[in-house]
């Protein structure tokens, strides 16, 4: 068998390989014997293929895998949907109470409870959003 295919079949094992487990150093090995592949392909002698994988190995899982694995770990920086709505300031259009009410957030109008179902809160404050659940906002007032 060709070295190059034992390099490529490598490499793809070890890319499986790290679907199943995701900590990106098998993905950054298997980076290396594709590229070990290449080079055992142009006619490098085996001692060089070597040579070529430890290289590579090195530089991806020292410099390139801190950098990817830092990426995944990142916060998610936007919310969507109800998520976004979560902290935002409302306008109390009807009386707020822990049964009900309405209010306005960023032009659209919701049903409302208050957060602290001893709290009535009056049209005209502001409140923030504290929580939604469904199509209900709990809401705390502001002060």
């Amino acid at each position: 068998m060709d070295p190059w295919l034992i390099w490529l079949i490598t490499a793809a094992v070890l890319a499986v390989a790290e679907i199943f487990t995701l900590t990106a150093a098998l993905g950054m090995l298997s980076a290396a014997a594709l590229v070990t592949a290449g080079g055992a392909a142009l006619g490098l002698s085996p001692p060089f293929q070597f040579l070529v994988f430890a290289v590579v190995a090195t530089v991806t899982v020292l410099f390139v895998r801190p950098l990817a694995v830092r990426h995944v770990l990142q916060p998610q920086v936007a919310r969507f949907g109800i998520d976004a709505l979560v902290g935002k300031a409302a306008y109390v259009v009807s009386e707020v109470s822990g049964l009900g009410g309405r209010v306005r957030i960023d032009g659209e109008e919701w049903t409302a409870r208050s957060y602290d179902e001893t709290l009535v809160i009056p049209p005209g404050k502001t409140v923030d959003v504290i929580e939604i659940s469904g199509t209900t906002a709990f809401v705390y007032p502001r002060d």
